[in-house]
């Protein structure tokens, strides 16, 4: 078997193959996306599923849509079948990433308007939930925070289109500026 394996092996003296970090390689987008595609769902993996389910469905208002035992729930906004999954099936009682690990920054989560925003904001006052940041983007606004398991998260709304900073060539201009979470707050549903 060691004879035939190494008949088909190329020998890299008189055989070299193409060294692939030096080969050019294709245009990995040779046409851009569809612009109909979006991301469709979140799987997160969490400690504690109760705990995660009192953040998600409890302070933020997900509905909750369906239900796997103790090991996962499916919650979404408006009846979808689900915008997050939750499970604990490699993370039961488990600790959340070290620092400095490479996988998920944050998750974000998109409000249709500026009233709505306000709205989440007054959940996690109520919750007494704290801020990692607040930002402005010129494109949207923006509230950072963690969940109960440490993801990292993120609540947002855009501004429309044609508000969006550009530069004279039209490139877009984002910015990293102070979000008023005052000013924000006031303008929370029913405040």
């Amino acid at each position: 078997m060691t004879e035939s394996m190494t008949e088909s092996m190329p020998d890299p003296i008189t055989d070299p193959q193409p060294d692939p970090m030096l080969d050019p390689m294709p245009d990995p987008t040779p046409a851009p996306i569809d612009p109909r595609v979006d991301i469709g769902h979140v799987h997160l993996k969490v400690a504690d599923l109760e705990r995660a389910l009192d953040f998600y469905c409890g302070v933020l208002g997900f509905e909750l849509q369906q239900r796997m035992g103790n090991t996962a729930a499916f919650i979404s906004a408006g009846g979808y079948h689900h915008h997050i999954g939750l499970n604990t099936w490699e993370s039961r009682g488990g600790p959340p990433p070290p620092r400095g690990t490479t996988g998920l920054y944050h998750v974000a989560i998109r409000y249709p308007d500026r009233p709505s925003l306000g709205d989440a904001l007054r959940r996690l006052v109520a919750a007494g939930i704290p801020l990692d940041g607040a930002s402005d983007h010129g494109v949207s606004e923006a509230l950072y925070l963690r969940d109960p398991d440490q993801n990292g998260i993120e609540l947002y709304r855009d501004r429309p289109k044609d508000e969006w900073p550009r530069l004279a060539d039209g490139t877009l201009a984002m910015v990293l500026e102070r979000l008023d979470v005052g000013a924000l707050l006031a303008e929370a549903d029913g405040g």
